[in-house]
């Protein structure tokens, strides 16, 4: 796997033997974005496998990697999947294999739809990174940009930095600039005033979790970006694969939300030293994750097609 926390200075890539091991990377970062999270840990457990282990030893591991990441049901989804595989005696690294080559499918179906939501030419505003870094490749939201220019669209993108760990700034226009898409990082306070100013056409962002009625957990910051879009009458879109609906619950007030150590909030880390900020004594809070009611999101865009508002999901 690529390493994220090295991006864009580096590229580093990890091969991975030892399924604890991944759940590290899950757990420090190294490994980022619902799908991606859920993939890795589908081959965490694949390793486990490998190695003729016991139920027990299975069960321990699912529950240890289930833990690492609690927001992203998608790790939940690929967890329960490759169990159901044990039971069943299937081969594990081939059920791995498959819920990365179909996460892979889904973002290209999830691409093609939303590309017909965005206008010839278009500014589109994003917030995090929901590309081909945080998914099996191509993306959710970046999906739905790449999608569009392979259309023959003319789109450029403002990608909110999104603080703290700057998935925007570091990953969201490394990817982007790669793909030779223009790109300009913007602070995350400023979203609002380019969406007032009539610049945007569209805001399209990924998920980590929905609820049936619509309500969408992703990276802080996304509900008030929500809020302003709607405010302004900006398209406000979620793309999203099938594992990210949760079907279990029926509003986003019992998402859960992970909090991260404060530490990342109140320091940087620069040539592999953490530099603190604040004055000493002054503490953070440092929840990961908003939750954006339906109510503000235009549509979902997902592998069948758009769903728009009001949303009574039932799968």
């Amino acid at each position: 796997m690529l390493d994220q926390r090295r991006l864009p200075q580096e590229e580093i890539w990890h091969a991975y033997s030892e399924p604890q091991d991944l759940i590290r990377a899950i757990r420090d970062m190294e490994v980022r974005g619902a799908p991606a999270i859920g993939c890795a840990a589908a081959f965490a457990i694949a390793l486990e496998a490998a190695r003729g282990t016991s139920a027990s030893a299975l069960r321990q591991l699912l529950r240890a990697t289930g833990a690492a990441r609690p927001t992203a049901v998608n790790l939940g989804v690929a967890l329960h999947r490759m169990a159901n595989a044990f039971t069943a005696g299937r081969d594990l690294v081939l059920e791995a294999e498959q819920v990365w080559e179909e996460d892979l499918a889904h973002c290209r179906d999830i691409g093609r739809h939303g590309a017909a939501l965005l206008p010839n030419d278009a500014t589109v505003l994003t917030h995090c990174n929901a590309g081909a870094l945080a998914t099996a490749g191509y993306g959710t939201a970046l999906g739905v940009i790449r999608a569009a220019v392979e259309a023959g669209k003319r789109i450029r993108v403002l990608a909110d930095e999104t603080r703290p760990w700057l998935q925007g700034a570091r990953l969201t226009a490394w990817e982007l600039h790669q793909d030779g898409i223009p790109v300009e990082i913007i602070v995350d306070g400023a979203a609002g005033s380019f969406l007032a100013s009539g610049e945007v056409q569209a805001v399209v962002v990924g998920a980590d979790r929905v609820a049936l009625n619509g309500d969408v957990a992703n990276k802080i910051g996304t509900l008030p970006l929500a809020v302003v879009a709607h405010t302004f009458g900006v398209p406000f879109y979620v793309a999203l694969p099938p594992t990210t609906f949760d079907k279990q619950l029926t509003a986003g007030h019992d998402i859960p939300i992970e909090s991260r150590d404060q530490s990342e909030v109140l320091s940087w880390e620069l040539g592999g030293t953490r530099q603190r900020f604040a004055a000493d004594g002054v503490t953070a809070r440092n929840p990961v994750f908003d939750v954006t009611p339906g109510r503000f999101v235009s549509g979902l865009i997902t592998v069948n097609g758009v769903l728009r508002p009001p949303y009574h999901l039932t799968s």
